[in-house]
């Protein structure tokens, strides 16, 4: 249902400025630090990797929409915690997603974007390590939902012409696991739901996006 509405929103757009010089398309890349909220590790410690493709159409005097198809490496990460025991402690998990972030964006004085929206996410591979051993964890055994919708807040700042550094906020607004928790010995158990806590740190290439700004000018003139 998500993603019927994401298409029938930029279709709208697409025929409502009948011009495909408006659109704007982008290639991007960088490096994410993830977190899971609620699984007992803290910190964004896990890296991953993160890159995309999409367009961008502009509908109003600075006001974009978009929509992205992204490639998003999420997960957690702790080293051992007690230098008695080397894997007591030690934690890794990884979940792959692929993305389609729809946002909205405000562009100030051609140098500063913010946006924010939100992403439909499928996750396609997940595996999990405690204390060093691998677990029975995949994408495929419903230990984590397969899907997870997030809002997203999101900030780019050129570089030099085309090129810009984007930083983006993410946060998972559906629960993605509920996992039981014990003290040693089991004496204390409880329960807690997860969910995917991201910063990610890239670089921004933007396509015809002198184009797009003329033939907006160039119609606005004409009325």
């Amino acid at each position: 249902m998500f993603k019927k509405i994401i298409y029938v929103l930029l279709f709208f757009l697409i025929t409502q400025n009948g011009n495909a010089q408006f659109i704007k398309g982008f290639v991007a890349g960088g490096v994410i630090m993830a977190q899971v909220d609620g699984d007992e590790a803290y910190g964004y410690k896990k890296p991953g990797a993160n890159f995309g493709v999409g367009v961008m159409i502009p509908f109003k005097n600075n006001w974009d929409v978009s929509m992205e198809t992204s490639f998003s490496q999420k997960g957690a990460r702790q080293k051992a915690q007690y230098s008695m025991d080397s894997l007591n402690g030690a934690y890794k998990l990884n979940l792959n997603y692929l993305e389609i972030p729809v946002m909205i964006h405000y562009t100030d004085k051609e140098f500063i974007t913010v946006g924010t929206g939100l992403s439909w996410a499928r996750l396609i591979e997940a595996a999990e390590w405690e204390h060093g051993i691998q677990t029975s964890t995949t994408a495929q055994n419903n230990v984590y939902k397969p899907n997870d919708i997030a809002v997203l807040l999101d900030l780019k700042m050129k570089i030099y012409k085309r090129l810009k550094f984007n930083f983006r906020y993410s946060y998972s607004m559906l629960k993605i696991r509920t996992r039981e928790f014990s003290t040693v010995g089991g004496a204390t158990t409880w329960s807690r739901h997860q969910y995917n806590n991201t910063l990610t740190f890239r670089l921004v290439y933007i396509f015809n996006e002198e184009q797009s700004e003329r033939v907006i000018k160039e119609s606005q003139l004409s009325k």
